[in-house]
């Protein structure tokens, strides 16, 4: 289990999510609670109890759009942070932080940042079966490829397990990858395909772009939120039987390497 404060982090990363919906609210931006979080909303009215992240989605125009203006929309001390806005980001995905609190998520991976929220794009994905394998397999082999560019290749020892990690550094740039996996993502247009997906699920995670309908509002803590409109679909093809709690050993935690609630990571 976490040796931090579960319910004070929570309660961070909630004020994220109110800010970020508010902000949705006011410039016309689509979001969804995605994964956990929206588990979290139907089965809970709130956080999985042992839960430390919230996860939202957002249609490629939306998400674009947020990134643009991100600067001029979002209040401080919160901002978003992803490849287009930082070189040295180490994720395909974008993540929305408060910079006035510190958080190493990894020791093999020191990327410094604030509590965050992680915001998902959804794209959109090819129709036939050998397309998609194609295309989400090439997803998967630079995204092992941008992890491995990140992570300390000398995570495992100086032998054999650090030779992958180097060789990825003499044949790729962060940015090479990076870009590469943003050409992956957008090559199916998201208002143009009748499937679409978050690839950070893979290929599983493809739907039919009407499961996730209009946002709309669910109750999560004190808040009102909003999530994927036709929400058992969603939560049943990713989960299963996502109303049964997981026996205590499968309840997931980041179990973060640094935190720090009260200082900024600009001050390190």
């Amino acid at each position: 289990m976490a040796n931090y404060n579960i319910r004070s982090l929570q309660i961070k990363i909630l004020d994220i999510l109110t800010t970020v919906d508010e902000t949705c609210r006011q410039h016309g931006l689509r979001y969804y609670l995605w994964a956990g979080t929206m588990i979290g909303a139907i089965r809970h009215k709130g956080f999985i109890p042992w839960d430390d992240d919230i996860d939202i989605a957002m249609p490629r125009p939306d998400y674009d759009r947020l990134i643009a203006h991100c600067h001029e929309w979002l209040p401080q001390p919160y901002e978003m942070v992803c490849a287009e806005t930082d070189d040295n980001y180490p994720l395909p995905f974008a993540k929305i932080q408060d910079a006035s609190t510190t958080l190493i998520e990894r020791m093999h991976l020191k990327y410094v940042g604030g509590v965050y929220i992680d915001v998902f794009p959804i794209d959109g994905a090819p129709d036939g079966w050998w397309q998609q394998k194609w295309h989400f397999g090439r997803y998967e082999y630079y995204k092992r490829v941008l992890y491995l560019l990140y992570r300390d290749p000398y995570k495992h020892g100086h032998g054999p397990s650090s030779w992958v990690p180097l060789l990825c550094r003499k044949l790729y740039t962060l940015k090479e990858v990076q870009d590469k996996l943003h050409s992956i993502l957008v090559r199916y247009s998201y208002d143009e395909q009748t499937l679409v997906a978050d690839y950070d699920d893979g290929s599983h995670g493809i739907m039919q772009k009407t499961v996730l309908g209009t946002p709309t509002p669910y109750t999560f803590e004190d808040r009102t939120v909003l999530g994927v409109e036709h929400y058992d679909t969603y939560l049943t093809n990713k989960y299963g039987d996502y109303m049964v709690i997981p026996p205590h050993d499968e309840q997931r935690q980041h179990n973060f390497h640094y935190l720090d609630l009260n200082k900024s990571y600009h001050h390190k």
